[in-house]
């Protein structure tokens, strides 16, 4: 078997201190390394761990100008990536996700085979105003129409990209290691009690469902604590901080331990995923994994994962309802049982590696 020398590019860097991709890139850089490949991650320069290598995988890292100039440090930070990448030699290119990416399009490395995790829809962002949102779908067409290989990690967006731009996108999703070594120890950090608290963990954007969740839970009347995870700094963080500063809602900041992480989770009575934009979305995968009780957004992308093995809403009167309802165990235990069978069967790290391997040594025979 041919070995390859990747580049993976798009994320903020591993080992992951920020969200989804960077968790991705770090398992699977991992994994293609222990197959005997030479891969490569590109860092932002800001990121925490400066060494040039993490478990065998060559980091590299570039000028990143967001903490600067905000969301146009992004387009700087890609562009920096791909003028490093065109001097690799790169067999492929995977290039995660494609906001501030598929601009550069032309710059993107020659001789490599660029692959394009086409991730969500970016464009259908609540925080995007209309100017940017038709921006994000022209940056995706870009990327569909000069990508070498698509990929989708979900069946809705492998269909969506099929029907919109005529072009074949690869489904891989992302996927999750069962969790099954508990430590109540954890629970001390916020002194919480196994079972007796409802955990939301998102980023503090609009489109995460985050105000809706909240209200939902002041208006079920629970007295059990909801736990916040998410870095509250930006102006929608501030905003929930502010106006529902309450003694029953705890707000983390955010949380990196995965350990910690983890066992939050696994103890949580119940866990909100409020996320309603986007394909398989990581964390979902992550909640599943520790046998948690979802109370999830209802719309294509999480139904395609949860199936029957969640509440769904859509407003707060519809989570205030789920709160208060009266469940027999067994049917909790039989989701959750049901959820950690996915995670096994299609939603195996094992399983994700292969699928993405596969597919790269396909695309050079090509």
């Amino acid at each position: 078997m041919k070995k390859l020398k990747i580049g993976i590019l798009g994320s903020r860097g591993i080992p992951n201190n920020y969200g989804g991709f960077e968790q991705f890139a770090q398992y699977l850089s991992e994994g293609l390394h222990k197959r005997g490949h030479e891969v490569w991650v590109y860092n932002s320069h800001k990121h925490p761990y400066q060494q040039s290598e993490w478990n065998g995988v060559h980091i590299i890292h570039c000028k990143d100008w967001e903490y600067k100039f905000g969301t146009a440090g992004q387009f700087i930070y890609d562009r920096n990536c791909i003028k490093d990448a065109r001097n690799k030699n790169f067999d492929v290119v995977l290039h995660l996700g494609y906001t501030s990416d598929s601009v550069w399009h032309r710059r993107w490395p020659k001789n490599a085979v660029n692959m394009i995790n086409m991730d969500g829809l970016e464009w259908q962002r609540k925080k995007y105003n209309w100017f940017t949102r038709r921006f994000l779908k022209r940056a995706e067409r870009l990327a569909a129409t000069h990508g070498d290989v698509l990929v989708a990690d979900s069946i809705a967006i492998q269909e969506y990209i099929k029907t919109t731009y005529g072009k074949t996108a690869h489904y891989i999703p992302y996927a999750a290691d069962i969790f099954d070594k508990p430590d109540i120890r954890q629970l001390k950090k916020f002194q919480l009690q196994a079972n007796n608290y409802y955990l939301l963990m998102a980023r503090m954007v609009p489109e995460n469902n985050i105000e809706t969740i909240i209200k939902g839970y002041l208006l079920s009347g629970q007295t059990k604590p909801l736990l916040v995870i998410g870095d509250t700094g930006n102006r929608f963080g501030k905003y929930l901080v502010s106006t529902y500063n309450r003694p029953d809602i705890i707000y983390t900041g955010p949380v990196f331990d995965s350990e910690l992480l983890n066992n939050l989770r696994y103890y949580s009575l119940r866990y909100f995923h409020g996320h309603s934009v986007g394909g398989t979305n990581p964390s979902l995968l992550e909640a599943m994994s520790c046998s948690c009780d979802i109370i999830a957004h209802d719309n294509i992308f999480n139904k395609s994962v949860l199936g029957n093995d969640a509440g769904y809403f859509i407003g707060e009167g519809q989570i205030a309802e789920l709160l208060n309802e009266n469940k027999e165990t067994t049917i909790t235990e039989a989701g959750k049982k049901s959820n950690l069978e996915k995670i096994r069967t299609h939603y195996n790290p094992g399983k994700i590696i292969d699928a993405y391997e596969n597919l790269m040594l396909n695309s050079l025979r090509h």
